[in-house]
């Protein structure tokens, strides 16, 4: 997945607030993790389109 970079600059996450990066998800497929240290939560990727909805989150174990 390739995010332009003007727009990886102002995507956050919708629950903390924190920046986005890049991951992979435990089935392979891409996805977006916070960096929040105290709440770390990934979002699906579908399709090449970050799915940023607070109930497709899933919580990131430490």
């Amino acid at each position: 997945m390739e995010i332009e970079e003007w727009v990886r600059g102002i995507l956050r996450c919708p629950v903390t607030g924190t920046e986005l990066v890049d991951d992979v998800g435990p089935d392979g497929l891409p996805e977006l993790r916070n960096t929040a240290p105290d709440r770390p939560l990934a979002y699906p990727v579908r399709d090449g389109v970050p799915v940023l909805l607070a109930d497709e989150a899933r919580e990131v174990s430490a």
